[in-house]
């Protein structure tokens, strides 16, 4: 799967790259979640994935805040697992799940409604 484009790489359309910014930083949460689906991991792992895997860097504030954020709501739990250096590992939880499943229907429900009864390409 090739990453979408990064957050730098600039639309000539002023709209897209509102959209890209909402997609990408604006709602962060859902591309934590969807790695966690796979494995736990400690908060710069998630950040360096998302860089490679997604095409987009998240600043490590934001992302703090975010993992934050799902922490306290129980999207996420955490465990520290290391003594030297002290890491925090981050798991989804049942809430968390449920919510991406949710957000995934979603995102469906809305390409169904913006684009399948139109043709934007000609074939």
């Amino acid at each position: 799967m090739t990453p979408p484009k990064d957050s730098t790489d600039k639309s000539e359309y002023a709209p897209v790259n509102r959209l890209r910014k909402k997609l990408q930083i604006d709602n962060l949460w859902m591309w934590i979640l969807r790695l966690l689906l796979e494995e736990e991991k400690y908060a710069y792992e998630l950040r360096k994935e998302i860089k490679e895997r997604f095409g987009f860097t998240p600043a490590t504030v934001t992302s703090y805040a975010v993992l934050y954020r799902l922490e306290r709501d129980e999207y996420v739990k955490s465990t520290v697992r290391s003594r030297f250096p002290s890491r925090k590992y981050y798991q989804i939880t049942e809430k968390g799940i449920e919510a991406l499943k949710e957000a995934e229907s979603l995102f469906e429900k809305y390409q169904h409604i913006l684009f399948d009864s139109i043709k934007l390409h000609e074939e």
